[in-house]
């Protein structure tokens, strides 16, 4: 089993003392699949956790085992300091009980941001977990604990839409301390995607998956790697990070295809390992891709 960079006690003295050395800095880690922690300027978004092994136990004995690949980062009952989570669309590993009930004990409430159609299985599924859901439908902005959030359309493998046209599926553009992050959650290519990310460029760091879409997985599908690396060039990304792999046996790629794909176009990457923290200074954002992964 791959073994995270950074686990439990360390990583969590990393999420401590990032923010006290370099407040203004923006912070990432990835904590597997498509989980991300962000800090900046004193504040912790949590994106599409998936920090258990619910999908393990659910599909163990079926024709369709999830079997881990990459040993958990951190107990979600642990992390705290965190008021702001959002889940993409409905499926586990993004919108998980067994990672989101324990988390909001830990941290005496969280404020969930997800689509409108699912908020009653959102609901279904936490019972009576002290989280406050904020229903998002593309185009819909919200600002909480000081993180500017927007809506953009997904595509996984479809854009569906509810009876009043609302998004099953979302990705998020995220701004803080004059940082603009787009997290795609799950989706392919849609006629819809660069309209909506255009008009928010240049940003200065996206997070996207590269499992790619293969039908005899029988799961729904993403980007694959050089589609990933496209569309960051596409938006003048500063930087781009792949997500959506090494998690789960049946459903992972390499990272060789995102990485070639990025050198070929000239377009700023990075690979982190699970637990890794990217930072990316103050004033990067106007000054161009000076990081650094830790």
């Amino acid at each position: 089993m791959i073994q995270p960079l950074l686990k439990d006690d360390a990583l969590l003295a990393d999420i401590a003392g990032a923010g006290a050395r370099e407040p203004e800095a923006l912070h990432v880690w990835w904590l597997g699949q498509s989980g991300f922690l962000l800090e900046c300027a004193g504040a912790r978004l949590l994106l599409d956790p998936y920090l258990s092994d619910s999908l393990t136990k659910k599909y163990a004995a079926t024709d369709k085992p999830h079997v881990r690949m990459t040993g958990r980062c951190i107990d979600p009952a642990c992390l705290t300091g965190v008021k702001l989570v959002t889940a993409s669309h409905l499926h586990t590993d993004h919108l998980d009980a067994e990672t989101l009930r324990p988390l909001a004990f830990a941290n005496a409430g969280i404020d969930l941001l997800l689509p409108h159609p699912i908020m009653e299985e959102a609901r279904s599924r936490l019972g009576d977990a002290p989280v406050n859901r904020i229903g998002l439908d593309a185009g819909e902005s919200v600002t909480a604990h000081g993180w500017s959030i927007t809506a953009v359309p997904a595509a996984h493998n479809d854009l569906k839409r509810d009876g009043r046209g609302r998004c099953h599926y979302l990705g998020f553009i995220i701004r803080r301390g004059g940082f603009a992050i787009y997290h795609s959650g799950d989706t392919l290519w849609h006629e819809e995607l660069l309209p909506a990310l255009l008009s928010e460029c240049p940003l200065d760091l996206m997070l996207l998956p590269i499992n790619g879409n293969v039908p005899e997985r029988r799961v729904a599908g993403n980007f694959n790697g050089t589609e990933a690396a496209a569309l960051a060039r596409a938006c003048s990304a500063r930087l781009v990070v792949p997500c959506h792999y090494d998690m789960f046996e049946f459903n992972t790629v390499s990272t060789a295809e995102f990485a070639a794909a990025c050198a070929r176009l000239s377009q700023p990457f990075q690979i982190l390992r699970c637990g890794e923290r990217l930072a990316m200074p103050a004033g990067a954002q106007r000054t161009g891709p000076s990081l650094e992964a830790r």
